[in-house]
């Protein structure tokens, strides 16, 4: 396991390749800054639920109450 080793990291560093053994450096991405949403918007929608979460805890306390 040496400099000529293919599957080696040493081997893949002397060839100048990647791969399992060497993995590449990941990027780091650059983001671009969140946009504000309009106040207005965000007042409208501040208690948002999914209807089928709301469906279910509903149908939860029903079921709670019947059996007491």
């Amino acid at each position: 396991m040496g400099k000529g080793d293919k599957k080696s990291r040493k081997g893949k560093i002397t060839m100048g390749s990647y791969g399992v053994s060497r993995p590449r450096k990941k990027s780091t991405a650059k983001v671009a800054p969140k946009v504000a949403a309009p106040k207005a918007a965000k007042a409208e929608g501040a208690t948002k639920v999914a209807p089928k979460k709301a469906a279910k805890k509903a149908a939860k306390k029903a079921a709670k109450k019947t059996e007491e």
